[in-house]
Formats: C-alpha cells, sequence, structure tokens
C-alpha cells in the first residue's frame, strides 16, 4: 500500500470569522436605518434627511467602515508574526464584541459610553496588531 503524504489545510481561525463579523456590521447597521420606509431611487439624500436611531445608525454604518482596514490589517499582520493564536484570537473576538456593543451605544444615544466603548475596541485592535511584536 503506497504511503500518502498528509496534507495540513488551511483553515479559518477564529481571528478569521471575526474579519467576516466585522464585514457583516456595517451592513447590519445600513439594514437598521433603511428598515421600513426607505427611498432607494435617492438612497443618500433619504439617509441624509434622517433623525434619531436611522441617523445614528447611519453614522455607525460609516464609523464601521472606517474602522475596518485598520482591524483586517491587525489581524493579517497578527497572523503573518506567528502571534499566538489564542491572543490573536480573543482580542479579535474582544474587537468584535465591543464593536456590537459600540453600535447598541450608538443606536441607544449613550454618547458617552459609546466613546469609551470605542476606545476600548480600539486598544484592543492595537494590541491585536502587535500580538507578534518580539
Amino acid at each position: 500500500m503506497p504511503v500518502v503524504d498528509t496534507v495540513q489545510l488551511p483553515h479559518f481561525t477564529l481571528a478569521y470569522w471575526c474579519v467576516m463579523a466585522a464585514v457583516l456590521l456595517p451592513i447590519v447597521c445600513a439594514g437598521i436605518a433603511k428598515a421600513g420606509k426607505f427611498d432607494n431611487h435617492d438612497p443618500r439624500a433619504w439617509l441624509a434627511g434622517q433623525h434619531g436611531y436611522r441617523a445614528r445608525a447611519n453614522a455607525a454604518q460609516a464609523n464601521s467602515f472606517e474602522n475596518l482596514p485598520f482591524f483586517i490589517g491587525a489581524v493579517v499582520i497578527a497572523h503573518q508574526l506567528q502571534a499566538p493564536q489564542g491572543w490573536v484570537d480573543g482580542l479579535a473576538l474582544a474587537y468584535i464584541v465591543l464593536r456590537m456593543a459600540y453600535v447598541a451605544c450608538y443606536l441607544a444615544n449613550l454618547a458617552s459610553l459609546r466613546s469609551a466603548v470605542y476606545a476600548l475596541a480600539f486598544f484592543a485592535n492595537v494590541g491585536l496588531l502587535f500580538a507578534g511584536y518580539r
């Protein structure tokens, strides 16, 4: 019987799944902003005229998109530097949980708490970026 070499197939780490969650987060925010009555013929003008939770959901969407490149880069760099996978996964998950809390604070109009949660998520991302630093 011939000997078959085992091939190590790449797999998605928890941190990579967190990237997918981060990509979906602004889409969820957009859905909240546009839920119900929505003018798809001129969506930007319609959103610009919104108030309350719809306007805050749209702002959370924009902020989620703005923060996405740094998070993706931090996850990729941490993996490239072979940071301890437990740290990478933990910090990535913390970032996602904090970003979800950030959106919830935005929707609930809790500005001071939202800013504090934003800072925590930012520092989790910085920690992720430097998790593999030696």
